[in-house]
């Protein structure tokens, strides 16, 4: 064997173990963004379910505190806006989902004037379907948080910081609340 064959063979050793690498790396960038991607489905129901308790207890509070117009109307428009955000947009839907529960936490305030509206059994309940639906979303953001790290690290760590970059790979924002108290807490609810 001549040294041109062996050039070549040794050569052609790098190159398709170059290319191997990159394959492994990017599927394991798809694989990371595909997780991401579908934790936040994770939270976005989460959310939905939210949304779609806020119409009935804006009625049973109106009932009790129809003078709390404002406060009523600004979590009805802000639950408009969330549902109006295009689910894709993981930015938008965070932002207005903390938005909403801000607006959650004004009403429950409001609530909290209110004796025979806390006393009321359908509003117990409805409190009660989102303090659950608060921990799951909670439950949820975690999840969707924990595939965020492992994603943004795999794709700054080298040499995929490279192949992230060629192929367009960019990272994802973590889900992170508004206002800290929300950690400890779901917004505003207190029974």
């Amino acid at each position: 064997m001549n040294t041109g064959m062996i050039v070549l063979i040794v050569l052609g050793g790098v190159v398709l173990i170059v290319a191997l690498t990159v394959w492994v790396i990017y599927n394991g960038l798809v694989a990371g963004r595909n997780n991401v991607r579908e934790s936040f489905s994770g939270i976005y129901v989460q959310l939905k379910r939210r949304a779609d308790l806020i119409p009935n207890l804006v009625e049973t509070v109106k009932g009790y505190a129809a003078h709390e117009r404002e406060t009523l109307e600004a979590v009805t428009r802000l639950r408009t806006a969330f549902l109006a955000a295009n689910p894709d947009d993981r930015s938008a839907v965070m932002g207005q989902s903390n938005l909403l529960a801000g607006a959650l936490k004004s009403l429950f305030a409001v609530a909290e004037k209110y004796p025979n509206l806390k006393a009321s059994a359908n509003f117990l309940k409805l409190q009660e379907a989102l303090v659950e639906t608060e921990d799951q979303i909670a439950a949820a953001r975690r999840i969707y948080n924990s595939n965020v790290a492992d994603y943004n690290t795999a794709a700054e760590q080298f040499p995929a910081v490279l192949v992230a970059k060629k192929f367009g790979f960019t990272p994802e924002p973590y889900f992170a609340v508004a206002d800290r108290t929300e950690v400890a807490e779901a917004p505003g609810v207190s029974l």
